[in-house]
């Protein structure tokens, strides 16, 4: 992902890469509409860790029998694999294919990427540590959060006034 630098006029910027292949993957949930985050660091992606992950994240939005959430996805292969497990309480709902702007979550990783952008991170160690805090912070910036995945078009929450 391309991020600006400020350089002097006439200069190309310069930014050092370290090429390496030790990956980690930040998985985000997102209610455009509260900006409520839900955030995991994964070493790998696929279909048994995103069925993990989704299983968490139920887990830790109470989603059940008594709970119904539904999840805007994109069309990664984890995501549509007929191997994946769903939670009782979560319906997946695909978005059309190659319609990443339709996803408000996609709207999240400049924000998880400010932290790294245009550095070099030493270890994996330290960009766990550096992402995991910035999620945290994340966390706390519901309405930063909400305006900027929050579309005009996007259902809004349902009252809960009886």
């Amino acid at each position: 992902m391309l991020h600006r630098v400020w350089t002097p006029r006439r200069q190309v910027p310069i930014a050092p890469v370290q090429p390496r292949y030790a990956w980690l993957y930040v998985v985000g949930f997102v209610q455009p509409e509260t900006g409520a985050t839900f955030w995991l660091l994964l070493p790998r992606i696929n279909t048994t860790l995103y069925s993990l992950a989704l299983a968490e994240f139920a887990q830790a939005v109470g989603a059940g029998t008594a709970r119904h959430i539904v999840l805007v996805i994109d069309q990664a292969g984890w995501h549509q694999s007929r191997h994946r497990q769903v939670p009782a309480g979560i319906t997946l709902i695909p978005l059309p294919a190659y319609s990443p702007e339709l996803q408000p979550a996609e709207r999240l990783w400049t924000l998880v990427d400010e932290v790294v952008a245009n550095q070099v991170v030493p270890t994996l160690d330290d960009l766990v540590e550096r992402l995991s805090e910035r999620c945290r912070t994340l966390r706390t910036m519901a309405t930063l959060i909400a305006r900027r995945t929050t579309f005009h078009w996007w259902p809004r929450l349902a009252s809960t006034k009886e």
